[in-house]
């Protein structure tokens, strides 16, 4: 069963009275769409599907087209309109809150899901548009219990290849396994989410970027650095700018340092990590036996698989993820959930150049928890199974 508590969060909500537009939003080839097909397999509930992630262009009026043919079958029982990949249609919130509305006032019952792969333009159009009318299930990368249990796959292979479930039939030819990824997931992600969905004026800036982030993840990089790494790089505006698009999108992210106070936070050098260890793996060209045999390598790498699993678990909570540093002391990771602070220090094989920073970070900040993750701590695999929420 593909992401078995969402399932079932959705299953309840077909058989609840109508009340909210369901949103699922997260990165490609996570679930989504397969998700939506298992209920409609699953349900003695009619179902109309449609995506506009097809080649033809369309526009508002396929909306409701597909509305009305949703309402026709509709009668006097519930359906259920599924609408994937929603953010390809300009001003897709409005017509959908214009035809909600209308389903409102008429007593229609028909219940509507939609799926998007592009975060910040479906939060606009939740927000501008359908206030009220909307509960968003945010859909991650696979976690390592979800692999584990889906593929038998154990914490090695899961630091390595990481959680996308689709290339999972494929980690024996490693070839093959690094092409699907960079072809299948990058580009597509790169070119078709973000290139035609957003304004960027240096894509090659954009894709060098994600390419440095890949090669940097664990590590704290200034936009400076980054500036002096990339050519045509404009300027840090830019680049935080267009790290913000790639974390969208699900491939990179840029931690804030913890500084106790937002605007401090919002200015520091970022700590960069990918959001599946799949993405850095795939470009790096090294096998799965390179990568456990240099142990600088796969200690960032089990760093960047810790904080992976941290930012998507977080995710439609009230958690923050953080990291620190000071004088060359660094603490890896910081959960912030109200006034609980939990700090963390990642110790893997990877020779540090800074110091462990918990004890000089709770000099600083109220500590509620230190953890150790690695040798003399928590294991790597009870950490990776163990929700965010129960640390605190």
């Amino acid at each position: 069963m593909i992401k078995r508590d969402i399932y079932t969060i959705l299953e309840n909500r077909v058989q609840e009275p109508r009340r909210f537009i369901q949103v699922l939003w997260g990165p490609r080839q996570t679930g989504k769409t397969t998700l939506a097909r298992q209920l409609m397999e699953d349900t003695e509930v009619s179902c109309h599907y449609a995506s506009a992630d097809e080649p033809a262009l369309k526009g508002r009026e396929w909306i409701a087209q597909q509305w009305d043919f949703a309402r026709i079958k509709n009668g006097t029982d519930k359906t259920v309109l599924i609408l994937d990949e929603i953010q390809k249609i300009p001003g897709w919130s409005e017509v959908v809150k214009n035809l909600w509305d209308e389903d409102t006032a008429n007593g229609v019952n028909l219940l509507v899901i939609i799926l998007g792969s592009f975060p910040l333009l479906v939060q606009s159009g939740l927000t501008e548009s359908l206030a009220g009318r909307f509960e968003v299930i945010p859909i991650t990368h696979w976690s390592f219990e979800e692999m584990h249990k889906a593929f038998a796959w154990d914490l090695d292979q899961y630091v390595f290849f990481g959680g996308y479930p689709g290339a999972a039939d494929l980690i024996e030819d490693q070839a093959r396994w690094a092409n699907y990824i960079k072809n299948s997931l990058i580009e597509t992600t790169v070119s078709r989410d973000i290139l035609l969905m957003k304004r960027v004026d240096k894509p090659a800036l954009l894709l060098r970027l994600f390419e440095l982030g890949c090669s940097y993840s664990g590590q704290v990089l200034s936009y400076q650095k980054m500036l002096g790494q990339l050519a045509d790089a404009g300027n840090t505006t830019t680049l935080a700018h267009y790290l913000e698009l790639l974390s969208g999108t699900g491939l990179l992210t840029g931690l804030g340092k913890f500084a106790g106070q937002k605007v401090r936070q919002r200015s520091s050098s970022p700590k960069l990590i990918v959001q599946n260890t799949a993405l850095m793996t795939s470009l790096s060209q090294k096998t799965f036996q390179d990568a456990i045999s240099d142990s600088e390598y796969w200690g960032r790498l089990v760093e960047s698989t810790i904080g992976s699993s941290l930012i998507n678990a977080i995710k439609g909570t009230q958690i923050e993820l953080f990291y620190w540093s000071s004088r060359n002391r660094e603490v890896d990771f910081v959960l912030k959930k109200a006034d609980s602070i939990i700090a963390i220090e990642v110790k893997s094989t990877a020779r540090k150049t800074s110091l462990p920073g918990i004890e000089a970070f709770a000099k600083e900040f109220p500590v509620r928890k230190r953890l150790l993750v690695g040798s003399q701590g928590i294991s790597l695999k009870d950490f990776l199974v163990t929700p965010p929420d129960q640390w605190f």
